[in-house]
């Protein structure tokens, strides 16, 4: 089986014992997951399956979108409700339009130094090993973007909010950075991810609901294709000819293309396909002056 399964994990599993989990059920080796999710939240977790694999470098997850509450007045060593509360602030005196105010502060392009309980490595050592060792090293900031941050219900100390993120935003970083703020202090109480890239929520199924589709043999009506799942990438078709060309490691010619010779393409990466199968992604380029496509290389070869 290939494509991507889009698993709605649930809370107190590491996005690892979802993939063993999945890889159980399906009795399938090849399974991997992108877009790792703590262990306390829950939501969108895409899973690879076989050939699905090979497509993650080329998945475009730029855009993440998630629901949070965070807690005021409580700062935690983890930055979440698993950790240690190390600090506590008055948030009495706030209101929903002060703390909507500061929230606005932090939309747009915006520096943010991830937190020591993370999976960044310093000198191949895990971030989160040495912070439970006591250990706190300096970390780069990292610049990130928030498209959007909307307070959905304030009712204090708590205040639920949704945000879309680029890739790479600690959401759980980012209720500490508002509550430093605000002058009170907060952490993460819960963290639902709604979408990422392609994948969303609405497409999602449960363990329970995978295994009942393992069971009656139904399974693959929920595996969105490598195809599908690399939809944003211009699609190229080829003739037979193409496919065993690209099979062998060859690069396509013009003549091999079924379609693309006149679409709009600035450069870049492309699928190549046949019969709605994803054959390769390539790297191809415009030429003569604009009219035709040529395909440069072989970036990923689909078997």
């Amino acid at each position: 089986m290939d494509g991507f399964l889009v698993v709605d994990k649930p809370a107190g599993m590491t996005s690892h014992d979802v993939v063993a989990r999945v890889r159980r059920i399906l009795g399938q080796k090849k399974v991997g997951h992108t877009g790792t999710l703590d262990p306390f939240a829950t939501g969108v977790l895409p899973v690879a399956l076989g050939e699905g694999t090979k497509a993650i470098p080329f998945l475009d997850e730029s855009r993440k979108e998630y629901h949070a509450v965070m807690r005021l007045g409580e700062e935690t060593d983890t930055q979440d409700l698993t950790g240690q509360v190390i600090s506590r602030g008055d948030w009495r005196q706030l209101t929903p339009d002060g703390i909507d105010a500061v929230a606005r502060l932090f939309v747009g392009p915006i520096s943010q130094v991830p937190p020591m309980f993370s999976a960044l490595k310093r000198d191949g050592i895990p971030l989160y090993k040495l912070a439970r060792q006591g250990a706190e090293v300096e970390r780069q900031p990292r610049n990130i973007e928030i498209f959007s941050l909307v307070l959905q219900r304030t009712e204090l100390p708590d205040v639920a909010f949704s945000v879309v993120c680029s890739r790479g935003t600690y959401v759980r970083t980012l209720a500490a950075d508002m509550g430093g703020r605000l002058g009170c202090g907060a952490h993460l109480r819960e963290l639902r991810r709604i979408r990422s890239g392609p994948f969303a929520i609405e497409n999602a199924v449960t363990i329970e609901q995978l295994a009942d589709a393992a069971a009656s043999d139904k399974v693959q009506a929920l595996v969105v294709s490598p195809l599908a799942a690399l939809s944003p990438l211009p699609e190229l078709l080829l003739r037979e000819r193409g496919v065993a060309k690209v099979g062998n490691g060859i690069v396509p010619d013009a003549g091999d293309l079924e379609s693309g010779g006149d679409m709009a393409l600035s450069g870049g990466r492309v699928r190549l396909s046949r019969s709605g199968r994803l054959v390769a992604v390539a790297e191809a380029a415009v030429v003569n002056d604009g009219r035709h496509v040529q395909i440069q290389r072989l970036l990923r070869v689909f078997h």
